[in-house]
């Protein structure tokens, strides 16, 4: 290889490995694998390890990946720059890393443990008290989460034994139970779906609402003492003693070493039970135990000289790809599947794994009959890495997903800029508990009483076949009754009530519950404002579609398609039948608006609308939206978490609206 060449690849790899960065560290989205990673890193080690004269500051090998986001916490200087480790990968780097110790120290204790795969964090205590979460960022300075912190259940925030500071180091992991229930919630909302737990753990940790981090149950260990002011403390064990004596969540199992043969033995026996474990790991930790002897090692810009990172090798075999099955979720999104021979991974037995998309599929070139090779992704998740193209079949044909559901034979779509194929079909029988839960819903129909727990039994019964027979159940009485699926009568008649009571609710909140593509409660309730009704909707050409606000070309398609389907006319026909309300008796205009002149303040978080959808539904109707609270104000829509502005207007006096308030002024 001519100098040339060797520059060429060198700017190839780092600009690859960067961009890998961006997407692991920053966006919490990893386009390859651990190991495709670290065979990247590796090969650039490689050559700069043959050439160090083109080693530059900024290469990935002498910088700490990633950066730290803005948008997610103000930005905090560490105390302790949180490096990151050296990666090795066979026996031999061990035993060397073992022996180099050995030669420089005097009897040297090593601590074996495994590495949890997450986010690192670090926590700062003052007089016993939590003070501060801050993410690892760059290292040098991270984002403050603290808010964050405070609602996991595996933080401390305060210390039995109190220093004066006390400065600790841990790893924000998600177990496999919250990942999958996270990832049933994602599904049911229509959101994205979380490709690993250490995705979803960063992106979660991240948020600015610290009651999405309470929902999604993250966890905690901590693997290291960063500092210590108040007490003495001489070594990893003894900061481990002591914070377990204080509560807090430290790596378990871990064995103290002072042979190379010990520390191999502790590393196998993870090894062993990794794939047993309800966390991912994505390695074993070696560390040297004194602190003092750690300070003889020192450490570069980017690691530590004092511990080092093995990474297993991944587990892959060769199998054949007898079928790909389609599957429609929830929401709609069609998902292939691997259907392969089964091959033992990790002591499991595997013959199922996802291909995510179209994209997928057509990246790594899958067809049916090809040879592939599977590994397992985090320990638990089974993932096709690529294709032996040499063992593929004669006359095989390129995998392309059908342009029709496989459920309901309906056309699927795939938007401009998207990955995933979707059913359109509100109808969907695929869809139907999804379709159901959001047509009951607080913001489209708010039937009290109908929600997970009944509704999937009305399915299994056949009692509810799409949204019109919801409101033919008062003629299944004596049935719903018999087999209890709402509970006894009285209960029954309650919700059989609460269904005859929503026939009057606005056509918006109808539109809404007709889950058309797009049209969520806002838009809805500009929907009907702009036509009167659904009758007048259903008429609207896209064109007209567009000319109300925020209806773009997309959703207006989306809105015509649903009212062009005969199946969907059928629904809207017996909805009528049934006496439900389709049109606003009047059409207001800002004139006769009740809130034209009107001056509003908002405050809190509300659940139907953003403060933007909310301010504009306000303006459009000849209100105004102020930022503070004055005498002059005449309404203040309060959402959760109301502050001072919630505050001072009861101090004055001023009305004070519910999101539902508010609905109902936006039609008087």
């Amino acid at each position: 290889m001519n100098i040339s060449q060797v520059k060429a690849e060198l700017l190839q790899l780092r600009k690859e490995i960067r961009r890998h960065n961006k997407k692991y560290y920053e966006q919490d989205a990893p386009e390859i694998t651990d190991y495709e990673y670290d065979k990247l890193m590796t090969r650039l080690k490689e050559l700069e390890a043959a050439y160090p004269e083109f080693i530059t500051p900024t290469s990935p090998t002498q910088t700490v990946g990633g950066t730290a986001r803005r948008e997610a916490g103000k930005l905090v200087a560490h105390d302790v720059k949180m490096l990151s480790l050296q990666d090795v990968f066979n026996r031999e780097d061990v035993e060397n890393f073992i022996n180099d110790a050995i030669e420089k120290l005097d009897a040297p204790e090593f601590v074996v443990e495994e590495k949890i795969d997450g986010l690192s964090l670090a926590l700062r205590y003052e007089d016993g008290k939590l003070i501060q979460a801050i993410t690892r960022g760059d290292g040098t300075q991270g984002e403050d989460v603290t808010e964050n912190a405070l609602v996991i259940d595996d933080v401390v925030q305060n210390l039995v034994d109190a220093p004066k500071y006390f400065e600790i180091r841990g790893e924000v992991y998600m177990t496999h139970k919250n990942f999958m229930a996270t990832n049933a919630r994602q599904e049911k909302l229509g959101l994205k779906i979380f490709a690993n737990p250490r995705n979803c753990a960063a992106g979660t940790l991240r948020q600015l609402d610290s009651r999405i981090v309470r929902e999604r149950k993250l966890s905690m260990f901590v693997f290291n003492m960063q500092k210590i002011d108040g007490a003495e403390i001489q070594s990893h064990v003894e900061a481990y003693n002591f914070m377990a004596r204080n509560g807090i969540k430290i790596i378990h199992a871990y064995k103290v070493c002072k042979t190379f043969e010990e520390v191999w033995r502790a590393i196998e026996e993870i090894g062993k039970r990794r794939e047993k474990l309800d966390y991912d790991i994505d390695g074993a930790v070696v560390k040297v135990n004194n602190f003092s002897q750690r300070e003889i090692l020192g450490a570069t810009s980017k690691f530590p000289r004092w511990a080092v990172a093995y990474k297993y090798p991944p587990d892959e075999r060769e199998t054949v790809l007898k079928k790909i099955e389609l599957s429609v979720g929830r929401t709609g999104r069609i998902t292939p599947t691997a259907v392969f021979d089964a091959v033992n991974l990790n002591g499991t037995k595997v013959e199922r794994a996802t291909l995510h998309n179209q994209d997928f599929i057509d990246g790594l070139d899958i067809r049916i009959g090809d040879t592939i090779k599977v590994y397992k992704s985090g320990e638990i998740i089974p993932r096709v890495s690529g294709v032996v193209v040499s063992k593929r079949p004669e006359n095989s044909e390129p995998f392309k997903i059908p342009d029709t559901c496989p459920v309901c034979n309906h056309k699927l779509e795939r938007e401009e800029s998207a990955a995933d194929y979707r059913c359109v079909n509100p109808n969907c029988p695929a869809q139907l508990e999804n379709h159901l839960l959001n047509f009951v819903g607080r913001n489209a129909m708010d039937i009290k009483g109908l929600g997970e727990t009944s509704i999937p039994k009305l399915i299994a019964e056949g009692l509810v076949k799409n949204v019109a027979d919801v409101y033919k159940l008062k003629n299944h009485r004596d049935e719903l009754i018999d087999k209890k699926i709402f509970g006894l009568a009285k209960n029954t008649d309650k919700i059989l009530n609460a269904i005859e009571d929503s026939k009057k609710n606005s056509p918006a909140k109808l539109l809404t519950g007709l889950g058309i593509f797009g049209v969520g409660s806002a838009a809805a309730l500009d929907l009907i404002q702009h036509f009167g009704g659904l009758d007048e909707l259903s008429k609207a050409s896209p064109e007209e579609l567009q000319t109300v606000p925020d209806i773009g070309g997309i959703t207006a398609r989306h809105i015509r398609e649903f009212f062009d389907d005969a199946d969907n006319l059928k629904i809207l026909t017996q909805l009528k039948e049934l006496e439900l309300t389709m049109a606003e008796e009047k059409k207001i205009s800002v004139e006769e608006s009740a809130i034209a002149g009107k001056s509003f303040v908002l405050t809190g978080k509300l659940e139907k609308y953003t403060r933007d959808a909310a301010s504009k539904l306000i303006a459009e109707r000849g209100g105004i939206v102020k930022g503070s609270v004055s005498k002059n104000t005449d309404y203040v829509i309060a959402g959760e978490k109301a502050g001072s502005k919630l505050s001072r207007a009861f101090e004055l006096g001023i009305k004070i609206l519910t999101e539902d308030d508010f609905e109902k002024l936006l039609t008087e």
